[in-house]
This record gives C-alpha cells, structure tokens and sequence, in this order.
C-alpha cells in the first residue's frame, strides 16, 4: 500500500525531514521541500562522490552537502554515503520492501535503548530468585546491541555516545547482592547500566524480594518512578524501548505511551502455555500466581507494542502438535471474569524471529584448546568428584571413566530436572553406560523460599533415596561464577558426555544454544524452542519428557552407537557447533534487531491514525480492567 504510486513516497520524505538528535537535523534539512527535489539532490550528490576514492572520510566533503540539503548521517566515507544514496533513489525509482528495509536499517535512529525487567534479583551475579535464563538474556543481548550501535553510527559518520538502561526493581534489602544500587555499569561495556527502581506502594518502599506472581500491584508506580529516572539519566527519552517477559511488557508499555517511543516485546516465557488449562481454571491457580493480572497484561502488552521478537517460529503459531505462546492467546475465556474473542494476530507482520545466541567470550567449543581455562580444572573435578555431601553438591560418582550426561536449570516443576533424574534412576542400561550430574536450585528446603522449588527438593531427595543413586549421581546446587559454567560444559564434553534439557516446555532454550557452542551433544525437549534449535538425528537429539522411555532409549542408542563408532560421538558434536554458528550468534541478533528498529519506527510515524482506536481502547481496557485486578492482589509485607 505504502508503494501504490509515487505520491505514497511522501510518508518516507516526512520521516528524513523530521529525522532529529537533540535539536540536531540529520539527513535531510529545509532546503529539501519535495521528492523531486530529494531525487535531484540525491543525483548531484552522487555524481560528486564518483569522483572521490571510496576511502575519502566525510569531513572532505561535508562542505557540500548542507547546500544540496543534506546532513549528517549519510555515512563516514563516501563508499557508505554512496551506498545510502543508492538505496534510496532505487526507492524513490522502483520501490521494493527489501530495499527499503535495507534504506531504513541504516539511517541513525537508536542511539539510547531502555530495557525494561522489573522482577527479581536483577544483578550480574547469578543464583539468587529470577536471576535465570532471561537476565542472562538480557546482559548478554546489551553486550551485543552496544557494539552493534557503536558500529553502525560509526559507519553513519556520527560522533554520538549511545545509551542503554536496563530497567529493574531495587530491592533494598539485597542479600549480599548490588541490587540495593541505583547505578550500576555491566561488565563488558562501555555505556551500559543497570538502573533500579525501588517498588513503592502507600505504605512505602518494599524492601524485600517478592515472586514474579506478586509484582502486579506495584507497576504502575514503578513505571511513573520509572520514567522520572530514565529522563533524568538520558537528559531525554529513549529512541527504543524493550520489554521482557509480562511485567516488563506491560511497563514498557506505559512508558512507550507517555512518550511515543517505539515499542518491542520479548516474552521469553508466556505462563498460559506453560500451565495447562490456567484460563479455564484461572481462579484455582489465583492466590498462588494471580494470572487474571498476567493474562491481561500480556493481552494489553502484545496489542500495544509496535514489534514483537521471538527466538522461534513455535512460540508465535506452535507445532502440529502443540499450540504456540501466542496462538494461545488468540481467542480464550476466564470464566466469570471476561472472553477474549481477538487477542492477538499470529500472522500480523509486527512478528519476528530474532533468535539469541550465547557469549562466546565464555561458551566456546572444548576443542580450542588455547582458548580453555585450565587454572578452573581443579574446582570442577572438585564440584563433581569431591567424595563429601554439603549444601553444594550431594551424591558421587564411583566410576571415573563413564560419561557424564548433565544437565542445568532452574529448580522448577517445568525445567523437569527430578523427572529427567526420575528416568535416568529406572533404566538400568543407561545406569551402566554413563553417570548423572544436575545442577540446579540448592539441596535444602531450609536454604530455599521458592514454593515450587521446595516441593522439587522435596522430590529430588525422596528419587535419591528410592533408586540408590549414590556412585552414579551427582546433584550440585545453583553455579554463579558463568566462567567456570562455560568450562564446566567443556570439562563434560571431555569425558565423551552430553547435556540433556528435559523441560516439559522451553520456550527458546538458552542452555541448549551454550551446550552446543562447547561442542557437547545435546538432547533436548521436542516440547517448544530447541525443536527448532535442533535437526533431530543430525545436530542433537530430541526427546520428550512425558515418554521417559523413549527419551531413555534415545539416549542409550546414541551411547551404545558411540561404543561401536568412535567416530559418531565427534560427527554430532561438531554438527551442533555448525548449526549454532549459521543460526544461533549474538552478532546476527543484534544487527537484526537494530534494522527492525528501524524500520517499525517508520511504520510508527506513517501509521499513527490507523492504530489511534486501538490505542484508545487498550487504554479502556487497562483503567476498567487491569487496574481493579492488580488491586486485588495483596500487598506483601516486609
């Protein structure tokens, strides 16, 4: 629609006009007034730079362009001017989506990013509630994003220093952590910090964590503090806004509408599919999760935002045989409280795969040996080997020379880590060919506050005891030191052992992507992201954790074909590496997610009277709706 005819051009020339950073014009100035104009000077200016060595750096010729009513931006050399000026007069001749998808991902838009995770812990040290797999995530993706922008405005011949914030919760009473600091710079950048918010209610600052269930009451509060904070820093308002997981979504989403910033949404993990029939069902689960709140967030979030990532296709429309994370909210009922009859379009172009990747400074394949830290090989043969039981590690492992199948994730009924020990215990075989070691959660009930944490320690004691694991499993509590987790994969690969993920649903999978960096043989849930991060018999294996059975017997299979082909278990090994390397890096993230930007950025300027009713009744919804429900849930006590 946008390239009809040559008049549907003008949203474009608007856009380069009212291209600004902090009161300074780039690209285009006044003296363009109109497309023929615009492609006049784009000629002139072209023919100027084909006569210049494609080196030549812009200040040579930066005299000319203000007159010819062209500004900063174009780039720093006259090869990359030359390059955008192309791609915008093959627009402005014969307009295709591809090239101007390339046209727009290379204008100066993103200079300062807000990422926005309220709930948890959110520190560089890991182990403690919520400091998982997304905040993970998180750090590593603003590592990327950093360098990305540094490159890119490099390239476009600016002298600007970009920002990102990632927004959290204060919490001040910290636990030894740093997240009782308002400022906090991450490790690895140059201009990246952590920035919190205390949650703040009429009864004044919480000061202890709470559950990412419990947030509900505290985020329109927190988004207002939010917005003060993040003004202050920047000395403006950011050029992107990134939501994660509900509750970071729904604040984004109130920040995004106080100041028209360009809006995307990460999930990570949608609870409607991770709990079967919660929407039917919705006031048995209540008290414990509140997902009337979560479920109108999510609603309110997915409708407002102006893009939407997802690390695979399954979490947008599923697989033939489960549904995905956001087809199951297309159309549900909470019964007695409201019917969602049009919650969201899984084929509204406002859907990306934009997949993560791991840090490669610390997952890196066992085989690059000058590369590995072998000052850690002593803590590790400790971590797995050390004959005496404590809070740290309990079990053993009585016969070196098996493989070691391994495993590591939260303590939590979906990560299925007691149901992945419950069917390594029953099968005798796998018993023989190799030995079990998990890492997760802690081992006393006394050392956790999570409730379905203490239900799997619970769980996890009674399997030990049941099957006489002890001489074949290893059960060693939560790692913070991610260094020595990235050796750890290697130290496994070592042995000739494999990681298995047994998550009865995973919506990405970021441990799957770690252990086949290092190069480790992975099985994997066939239930959500890693069957797609995986070709099943090529790269990994799939295995589904509701068939115990079958998964034991895939493991075994590959276990046994490695005995009698000393060759298969490398072949696998480095299928995995490969695949990682095409599909899964931080590099082709970042630079897909800065280009996205862009480009939704665009849509939002031209589309702004189409989306004014949506608007207006997301903003219907969320005073008559969203607001009671978040009263209803208690307040938690200090």
């Amino acid at each position: 629609m946008l390239f009809r005819d040559r008049d549907c051009l003008e949203p474009l020339l608007e856009f380069l006009r009212a291209h600004r950073y902090k009161g300074h014009v780039m690209m285009l100035n006044d003296r363009i007034h109109s497309l023929s104009k615009l492609q006049s000077s784009l000629a002139k200016a072209e023919e100027h730079l084909s006569k210049l060595p494609p080196a030549t750096p812009y200040s040579d010729f930066e005299y000319l362009f203000p007159e010819m009513g062209l500004e900063k931006g174009w780039g720093d050399t006259a090869e990359h001017v030359s390059e955008m000026i192309h791609l915008l007069l093959d627009i402005l001749q014969a307009p295709d989506p591809s090239t101007l998808e390339a046209f727009l991902g290379r204008i100066p838009m993103v200079f300062n990013v807000v990422i926005v995770s309220p709930h948890g812990y959110f520190g560089q040290a890991l182990g403690l509630p919520d400091t998982g797999g997304q905040v993970v995530y998180i750090l590593d993706q603003v590592r990327a994003l950093e360098n990305e922008m540094l490159l890119r405005i490099k390239k476009q011949g600016l002298n600007v220093t970009p920002r990102i914030l990632v927004v959290t919760r204060l919490v001040p009473d910290a636990k030894g952590t740093t997240c009782n600091q308002r400022l906090e710079r991450i490790s690895g950048t140059q201009n990246t910090h952590i920035l919190r918010v205390p949650f703040r209610s009429e009864k004044g600052i919480l000061g202890k964590w709470i559950s990412r269930f419990d947030v509900w009451p505290y985020l329109e509060t927190f988004a207002q503090d939010a917005s003060n904070e993040i003004a202050a820093e920047l000395q403006g308002t950011p050029d992107l806004i990134i939501g994660n997981y509900s509750d970071g979504n729904l604040v984004a989403s109130l920040l995004a509408n106080k100041s028209g910033i360009t809006q995307c949404t990460v999930a990570h993990a949608l609870e409607k599919t991770k709990y079967p029939d919660s929407d039917i069902n919705w006031r048995k689960f209540e008290e414990k999760c509140h997902f009337s709140c979560q479920f109108t967030a999510d609603i309110i979030a997915m409708n407002n935002t102006d893009f939407i990532i997802t690390s695979t296709y399954q979490e947008i429309a599923g697989s033939k045989n489960m549904i995905g994370q956001y087809e199951s909210h297309t159309a549900f009922t909470l019964p007695g409280l409201y019917r969602v009859v049009h919650g969201i379009d899984v084929f509204d172009p406002k859907f990306n795969i934009v997949s993560p990747g791991a840090d490669t400074s610390i997952y890196f394949p066992f085989s690059e040996k000058e590369k590995r830290l072998t000052s850690l090989h002593g803590s590790i043969e400790k971590l797995l080997y050390d004959p005496e039981q404590n809070d740290e590690h309990l079990g053993s492992l009585s016969d070196r020379s098996k493989a070691i199948v391994f495993s590591m994730a939260r303590l939590d009924r979906v990560k299925n880590i007691t149901g992945l020990v419950e069917w390594y215990s029953k099968f005798t075989r796998l018993r023989e060919l190799v030995n079990l070691v998990v890492v997760a959660g802690c081992n006393n009930v006394k050392k956790s506050r999570d409730r379905e944490e203490i239900e799997e320690i619970e769980k996890m004691h009674y399997i030990i005891n049941e099957y006489k694991l002890d001489g074949q499993f290893r059960w060693i509590s939560a790692q913070t030191n991610r260094a020595r987790n990235g050796e750890l994969y290697r130290y496994i690969a070592d042995t000739k052992g494999a990681f298995v993920q047994p998550a009865l649903y995973e919506a990405f999978g970021l441990t799957v992507v770690e252990a086949m960096t290092c190069g480790l043989p992975t099985f994997a849930t066939c239930h959500g992201g890693p069957a797609e991060i995986i070709e099943d018999g090529i790269s990994g294996f799939h295995v589904d954790p509701y068939h115990p059975d079958q998964a034991a017997d895939v493991m075994v299979n590959f276990f046994e074909q490695c005995k009698s082909d000393l060759t298969y278990w490398d072949q696998i090994s480095s299928a995995g590496v490969q695949r990682i390397h095409e599909r899964y890096t931080w590099k082709i993230y970042s630079e897909r997610l800065l280009t996205l930007a862009g480009v939704y950025s665009f849509w939002k300027h031209v589309s702004k009277l189409e989306r004014r009713e949506t608007r207006r009744y997301l903003e219907m919804f969320y005073i008559l709706k969203f607001r009671d429900l978040a009263k209803s849930v208690p307040l938690a006590v200090d």
